[in-house]
């Protein structure tokens, strides 16, 4: 069990709280994981009064918490024994961010408790400054105060630098928590058994046996009600600079010497500076913007991106991006690593595909299709191993079949959601899941040729329709190559 706690979760009331961070709580407390006393508090400039707080919250629970499995009248009421207990820890402060004075009666609420502090900024970027010059100057950034910061850290690498000079300014960098959920799904992490706790992937896991890697995070949602926040923002900065390059350097890095936090994010911070720079060449050969037009998903018309409300008319913000570089070291030299991400896409989809090299010489008349590693983070989470073998009957006739590693199968039970077993991390104070400034720092200096050439290209994006997978053009992309988009090999 964790120890005692307080958290603060700045905009206790937005979205992301009540779809995600609440349920990820909720969950963890009927598990017997959070401290007896533990304390939730949300902070927010709605006026709202503690039985009104803890009743919104009630329905956002009812609404995003799985159902209790099967009709067993203990569970449902050891669930309703936990509502009640967890809906007991929550408090609820209405606080004007940008009256630093109003800090003081949060200050005075936890210094009344021996516990540890833990700040939870789930608003947006045009906040931050207020709020943490607030808990300056009520001296609530304290040497133990842990700070968890969500996405997007900055619009491109000067903002991301301000931001985190803002930061550190009050807190040290160990004490800072940059999330990605992505990294907390249990797929991401199984990636890392599978390469350091087997000697079976590891002698193959380089340029001589690699034939490429391909990283996919497609969404057939559209903007949906974050239509402002998203035609100011991008696919290539909302998922390429922090989603994916995480998942490329969890991919991609060498054997840390340790499990513990700094071990791994010094090898993750390896990868990013062994990334191929931009040069002209190379942004305009390999990189495919696009925005998805109207189409049709699942039966159902999808309208265009620029009628999408809260878009601007005429807007050039990408809904796609595909991208082929390389990672400049003896372990991937030559290797094409390709990254995509898009929105209104054929399938809802997050993979990592490991492609293996072809046999140099074959002895059958059949086909060889080359071996396959893919590991699914969504919808499902599984890792498969395709690979040859002789279909039954006469003659020696090879079909490409898989070995399946379904986690539901192998392991029975309730899954942490990825967002539960971040929270947990930080108030175990585990930090191996989460970005050190440098990582944020080095991963946008990367993007920045990217954005700056976009900018003063002014070519606008390539057009899709909805339900596609994307502009033509990407497939160019992986055929220069040799090789094609997994789906398109029909697998």
């Amino acid at each position: 069990m964790e120890s005692n706690f307080d958290l603060v979760i700045f905009g206790g009331t937005g979205d992301l709280a009540l779809r995600k961070l609440y349920p990820a709580l909720f969950l963890a407390d009927c598990d017997g994981r959070l401290h007896p006393q533990g304390r939730i508090i949300a902070a927010a400039r709605q006026t709202l009064d503690a039985d009104a707080f803890r009743a919104k919250v009630g329905e956002a629970l009812q609404r995003f918490v799985p159902k209790v499995s099967g009709d067993s009248a203990a569970a449902q009421t050891a669930r309703d024994a936990c509502l009640s207990r967890f809906l007991d820890r929550l408090t609820y402060f209405s606080l004007d961010v940008n009256d630093g004075t109003q800090f003081q009666s949060l200050k005075k609420s936890l210094d009344e408790r021996d516990s540890k502090t833990i700040f939870y900024l789930s608003v947006g970027p045009a906040l931050f400054t207020a709020i943490i010059n607030g808990l300056k100057l009520a001296g609530l950034n304290t040497a133990e105060t842990r700070i968890v910061l969500e996405k997007p850290l900055g619009h491109d690498l000067a903002s991301s630098r301000a931001i985190n000079a803002l930061v550190l300014d009050a807190f040290a960098d160990s004490q800072v928590y940059r999330i990605d959920h992505y990294l907390g799904k249990e797929t991401v992490q199984n990636l890392l058994a599978l390469r350091f706790g087997n000697t079976l992937l590891e002698p193959l896991w380089n340029r001589t046996w690699v034939r490429d890697v391909q990283i996919t995070i497609a969404e057939t949602v559209g903007v949906e009600t974050r239509g402002e926040f998203y035609d100011g923002t991008g696919a290539f900065r909302d998922m390429v600079q922090n989603h994916l390059l995480n998942l490329l350097c969890i991919t991609a890095m060498e054997p840390p010497s340790s499990h513990d936090p700094d071990s791994v994010r010094d090898e993750k911070l390896r990868v990013l500076r062994s990334l191929k720079p931009w040069s002209q060449d190379t942004l305009r050969e390999n990189i495919v913007r696009g925005q998805y037009r109207a189409g049709s998903m699942a039966g159902v018309p999808a309208v265009a991106y620029t009628t999408e409300e809260g878009v601007a008319a005429g807007s050039d913000t990408e809904t796609y991006v595909a991208l082929r570089t390389e990672i400049l070291n003896w372990r991937w030299a030559g290797v094409p690593f390709y990254l995509r991400t898009g929105k209104r896409m054929a399938e809802r989809k997050a993979e990592v595909v490991i492609s293996f090299k072809s046999p140099p010489h074959s002895i059958f008349d059949s086909p060889l299709a080359p071996n396959r590693l893919v590991i699914t983070l969504q919808p499902e989470e599984n890792v498969r191993l395709y690979t040859m073998a002789k279909a039954p009957g006469d003659g020696m006739r090879l079909r490409e079949v898989h070995l399946d590693l379904d986690f539901k199968e192998f392991f029975l039970g309730r899954r942490q959601d990825a967002y539960e077993r971040l929270l947990l991390d930080v108030l175990r104070g585990n930090a191996t899941l989460f970005m050190r400034r440098d990582e944020a720092d080095e991963a946008w200096r990367w993007c920045q040729p990217v954005l700056d050439s976009w900018e003063q290209d002014g070519t606008p994006p390539l057009s899709y329709a909805a339900g596609s997978w994307g502009p033509a053009a990407s497939s160019r992309l992986t055929a220069m190559a040799g090789t094609a988009w997994h789906e398109e090999l029909g697998i």
